[in-house]
């Protein structure tokens, strides 16, 4: 079956071939550790952890690298306000982001790079750059040179000519155009810095990445992703630097980007100021219940946040544990395998809506089959392909985030009386044996 990806470079769906079958690359942007993450940084984070996922279904050799940028002005800024240093703030949050991470059940990397572990092949890449003049030093700072990269704003969609200065673009003395961008820049004497051939400084945060795939997975990658918010600017300049460091290499074969969260049709982030923690989401509902919400939509598309599409997803989780319970309690998970039409549905662009449909129809169709068995490990196995159904369906784990025990008690009670009023025998007894396992036996008279 041949997997499938929107290519953002290209515009279009392609077919994906690694360009070595022996080992699968994929880098995403990481976060900035200055504050906690909110649950925009959460859908990134889930939507490239259910690639990985499916990748490493399909192709069983990923490499999977997403970087920790642990050195930014916004570091920098939290570290003058609570007067320590900036690596006790990159500590903390950094935790912070990978405690959130585990409870919306992303797995960890292959390689998770720091920044600031990465100096030295930071001042060679800039090196390399300023000896084939695609880079310039002024006034202590070494610059990009965009002019230099005839294919800069192919990604976007921008042309240079078009582009006027504005928030996004920084306009100073020290540049000979206003595209060009920062790839090391001074210290004062007050900020951490590192000693280079230009004086002491610190890196562009474009720069970052560049090196660090390079280091970790080689000049060319298969897949590299982030949120669409990145592709302008950081990518492009991703690229261009990457290109002209490389001789002319591209520096990834398909872009994948996740469309954005939003909040009343305006995207989620810190700096508008509505924004919904990661943290503070866990302590009212279970990751899989988020997990779920996020994958409801298709990666691409915008995502409206609300307290509905919560209550609905935990609702839709709660039947879907149903649904397998008590069968599931004997089964070895390592038995089960994906349905067929939802690894279709994830080849064919990561399309986890079309996939979770499939999923819902093949819950429903339990109780009412004589091979119940089969069905809850393809049910199961699909499940946990994106993240989904990491518990026995008995665990204390998941019944903690569903209605009270005596109310479930009594809907069940009542759905087994609907079940037998209508001669459904075979779901009042399910129904029957999901009561057992909670300590209730029920005696027909």
């Amino acid at each position: 079956m041949e997997f499938k990806l929107y290519n953002s470079y290209t515009r279009k769906k392609e077919i994906f071939t690694p360009i070595n079958a022996n080992k699968v690359t994929m880098y995403a942007c990481g976060p900035t550790v200055y504050g906690p993450g909110h649950i925009g940084n959460g859908r990134s984070a889930i939507v490239f952890d259910c690639l990985t996922r499916v990748l490493r279904f399909k192709f069983d050799n990923l490499v999977y690298a997403r970087n920790i940028t642990d050195i930014d002005d916004k570091i920098i800024n939290v570290s003058k306000d609570e007067k320590v240093e900036p690596s006790d703030i990159a500590e903390k949050f950094t935790k912070q982001y990978h405690e959130d991470f585990k409870g919306l059940y992303v797995l960890p990397p292959d390689i998770e790079p720091f920044a600031t572990d990465h100096l030295e092949q930071m001042i060679k890449f800039i090196d390399t750059l300023l000896e084939n003049n695609s880079a310039y030093l002024s006034e202590s700072h070494v610059l990009f040179d965009v002019k230099k990269f005839l294919d800069y704003g192919n990604l976007s969609g921008r042309k240079v000519e078009e582009m006027k200065p504005g928030a996004r673009i920084e306009v100073a003395s020290y540049k000979k155009n206003p595209s060009d961008f920062v790839l090391w820049k001074p210290s004062p004497e007050n900020e951490i810095g590192w000693e280079s051939p230009w004086g002491k400084g610190r890196p562009g945060w474009h720069l970052e990445c560049s090196a660090m795939i390079k280091e970790h997975l080689g000049e060319t990658i298969d897949i590299h992703g982030g949120g669409e918010d990145l592709t302008f600017p950081h990518h492009e300049n991703e690229i261009a630097q990457s290109v002209c460091c490389n001789e002319s290499k591209p520096l990834a074969r398909f872009w994948v980007h996740n469309g954005l969260l939003r909040m009343d049709n305006t995207k989620m982030s810190k700096s508008l100021g509505n924004f919904i923690l990661i943290k503070d989401l866990l302590e009212e509902y279970d990751g899989e219940v988020i997990r779920l919400a996020i994958l409801s939509s298709h990666y691409r598309q915008p995502l409206i946040w609300n307290n509905d599409l919560l209550n609905q997803s935990t609702k839709t989780l709660e039947k879907l544990y149903s649904s397998i319970t008590p069968y599931d309690l004997e089964i070895n998970r390592e038995d089960c395998k994906p349905h067929e039409e939802v690894l279709s549905a994830l080849y064919d662009d990561l399309n986890t809506p079309k996939a979770l449909a499939k999923i819902f129809s093949i819950s429903k169709l339990i109780s009412k089959s004589e091979n119940k068995t089969e069905l809850v490990k393809s049910l199961i196995g699909s499940a946990n392909l994106i993240g989904l159904l990491n518990f026995r369906s008995d665990d204390q784990k998941f019944n903690n985030n569903l209605d009270d025990e005596d109310g479930k008690i009594q809907k069940l009670i009542n759905e087994r009386k609907i079940a037998r009023d209508n001669k459904d025998y075979l779901e009042s007894d399910r129904i029957r044996d999901i009561l057992i396992t909670l300590g209730v036996k029920i005696s027909d008279k």
